[in-house]
């Protein structure tokens, strides 16, 4: 098997490119896997004894976005979490897009685009109620020298994410450094990360921007490939603090949370804890990555510092987020769903 087939199916484990950065339908579905069966019934409200828990149904991509959920997951299969919470874990956006709109979830860890288009194709049933992983885009180097930016003026960079948002975010940070794609700076997009990351390893890309987890296993697998532009550094420089580059954000149903507040915002808690402990127990929370199949524990071992995991809810969100959106409207409004969402689209707890 030739390194492209090897890591083609790497990819197909790891599911990143479903993970982070597509947030657009039109992709093709696979079966999704339960972290817990489901009940048979569900209270309606969260208004109940104290006794009784309140079944919370969340679904996550494999890759980047599910790991903030790590101790949740495991917290929840010892019952020792607050409510009860059934997880299911999907490769594409397609099923959550499918599972949110016909309510057979509550809560779900997407990309941060495809909330904007879900909102939109729900006419604003869905909100965004936190932001869970910031940039996990680099620019890799093999024999180039690049400290900056600018640096790339007269380069070729292969990547992939075409119509994504990796695109919009090169081609902002690009145009923000006076930098035009196709004039100054070559782009060639190749179709699988899979494939890109296999260039890149044999030397064949001298420079490419790159997604984790494959930003790891490619400096791992080539020990002169380095990692030489973070991204999310670069996006906070030329926007100022004004917004975050943002890959994925938790969503909830309107009608879900509003007759069960006080226990999704119980839920939004341990979900913020869950990600701290992520960030901060590597080696625990890699070996629960591959318990609940989100990525195999050597990848998110070594992809886990670089995921940018965070928590970020109420006025921070609703400050950073609506400029980034408003960047990808402007490259191409199908981006976030035809148009911005409306201030109902941040859930305040």
């Amino acid at each position: 098997m030739n390194l492209t087939k090897k890591l083609t199916a790497f990819s197909l484990t790891v599911c990143m490119l479903a993970s982070v950065l597509s947030g657009c339908t039109g992709m093709s579905s696979t079966a999704s896997s339960q972290a817990s069966a489901p009940e048979p019934s569900r209270p309606a409200s969260s208004t109940q004894s104290a006794s009784r828990k309140t079944t919370i149904k969340i679904a996550t991509l494999k890759g980047p976005t599910g790991l903030g959920m790590l101790q949740l997951m495991s917290k929840n299969d010892a019952k020792t979490a607050a409510e009860a919470y059934e997880f299911t874990l999907v490769n594409s956006p397609d099923e959550i897009v499918s599972k949110i709109s016909k309510g057979e979830v509550d809560a779900a860890a997407v990309p941060t685009n495809l909330a904007a288009v879900l909102y939109n194709k729900t006419n604003g049933k869905v909100q965004m109620a936190a932001v869970n992983t910031l940039g996990v885009l680099s620019i890799l180097t093999n024999g180039e020298t690049i400290n900056n930016i600018k640096d790339l003026k007269g380069k070729t960079v292969y990547s992939s994410g075409q119509g994504s948002v990796p695109e919009y975010a090169f081609n902002y940070i690009l145009k923000q450094n006076g930098l035009t794609v196709g004039k100054d700076v070559q782009v060639e997009y190749k179709a699988e990360h899979a494939e890109l990351a296999a260039l890149v390893i044999a030397g064949k890309a001298k420079i490419a921007l790159l997604p984790q987890p494959f930003v790891s296993q490619v400096m791992a697998k080539n020990k002169n490939v380095k990692a030489s532009l973070d991204l999310t550094k670069e996006w906070d420089t030329v926007s100022g603090g004004k917004s975050v580059l943002t890959m994925g954000c938790l969503i909830v149903r309107k009608d879900f949370v509003e007759k069960n507040k006080a226990a999704f915002d119980t839920f939004l808690d341990e979900y913020k804890q869950s990600t701290e402990f992520t960030n901060s127990n590597i080696e625990e929370a890699a070996a629960l990555s591959e318990k609940y199949q989100i990525m195999p524990a050597a990848v998110a071992k070594k992809a886990i510092p670089s995921c940018n995991i965070v928590y970020m809810d109420g006025k921070e969100m609703k400050t950073k987020i609506p400029d980034f959106l408003n960047i990808l409207y402007t490259a191409n409004k199908k981006s976030v769903g035809g148009s911005l969402p409306g201030e109902d689209f941040y859930y305040k707890k």
